[in-house]
């Protein structure tokens, strides 16, 4: 645990050291999508808010991704070169292909998104970048892929739910992972739409599966969540209130697929509904929304997800973000609670 907590330190000075020139890289280039300046004519809480954050550059999730993967690769031989042995639930190189599989296939799919905003492609070519069902049907391959990967690589085909034992799913356990994966990547997206909110929530619960990881004596994983860690404590700095820098898409969707195989791999499902419930309520609170107005005509909140709907209601930005998080560590320990017993 000891070598664990030096990488949180470790990673975080060096995301430290990077963030603040890529900020001002950002900013100089004006790396934000121009399509979130909002007409001036929209007045709700929505709008206003998006029109306040328009011209605040994105992309901080690309240099987490980036960094996080190179730390992660040197891990290893210098960990072998100072004789630490290296514990783990799986076998080493599949779990690290998985790993790294989900952080940047879904990291690209967002990264792509980024870029067609920035450059303004459905201004200048009257491109608009991929429509959301060809959105989900990539996310849904790419799940698909990832749950093939834990099924047959990694021999994984059981949950463990507290009180019930454990369930084996079979092959049915690929679709459960795929479901799990594209449902977490597009919540945390959802999510990250106030400053801090989404890269707090995510920051508590990669603690509580830290854990859960070093209970099962799976150090790749450990070390993984460590680095990643390191970078968002970092990345947190800048982006609470009032934020210098958002994670675009390309952190969003990497982060949320990737906490997804994070509770995969720990075995314990239960904890990845509770850690990621925030995330899940945001989100599905999105989804209700649009399948109403589609089927009905009719909204069921007055404006969607809920993060907006309490800043209708006057909530301010910062009290919302920091009574998730609050909420968050409480579920965080609950899970772990149930987890451990």
């Amino acid at each position: 645990m000891a070598i664990i907590l030096g990488i949180i330190v470790l990673s975080f000075i060096i995301h430290s050291l990077a963030i603040v020139p890529f900020i001002n890289f950002l900013y100089r280039f004006r790396f934000y999508k121009r399509k979130t300046a909002v007409p001036s004519s929209k007045r709700d809480a929505a709008t206003s808010h998006i029109r306040s954050k328009a011209r605040t550059p994105e992309g901080g999730g690309l240099l987490i991704l980036v960094i996080v993967s190179l730390l992660f690769i040197l891990a290893f031989p210098v960990l072998n070169l100072f004789g630490v042995e290296i514990t783990h639930s799986y076998p080493l190189k599949e779990e690290i292909n998985v790993l790294f599989f989900t952080f940047v296939t879904f990291g690209l799919l967002g990264l792509y998104d980024d870029v067609v905003g920035f450059l303004e492609l459905e201004k200048h070519m009257g491109y608009s970048g991929l429509k959301t069902g060809h959105k989900f049907a990539i996310q849904a391959v790419l799940g698909l892929v990832i749950g093939g990967l834990l099924y047959f690589n990694l021999g994984i085909d059981i949950i463990n739910i507290p009180f019930l034992g454990t369930i084996c799913f079979g092959p049915w356990f690929i679709l459960l992972a795929a479901f799990l994966v594209v449902a977490f990547s597009n919540a945390v997206n959802i999510t990250d739409g106030m400053d801090g909110l989404a890269p707090g929530l995510l920051m508590i619960s990669l603690f509580g599966f830290l854990i859960l990881s070093s209970s099962i004596l799976d150090i790749p994983l450990s070390l993984f969540i460590a680095f990643w860690l390191g970078g968002l404590i970092a990345f947190l700095y800048f982006n609470v209130f009032p934020a210098r820098i958002f994670m675009g898409d390309v952190g969003a969707l990497s982060f949320g697929a990737t906490l997804a195989v994070v509770g995969l791999l720990t075995g314990k499902i239960a904890a990845l509904f509770i850690f990621g419930l925030p995330f899940l309520v945001d989100g599905f609170s999105s989804l209700l929304q649009i399948a109403s107005v589609k089927l009905t005509g009719k909204r069921i909140l007055p404006i969607a997800p809920i993060h907006y709907w309490l800043l209708k209601r006057g909530w301010s930005e910062p009290k919302i973000v920091q009574r998730a998080w609050l909420m968050n560590i409480v579920l965080v320990v609950f899970g772990l609670w149930l987890a451990l017993l």
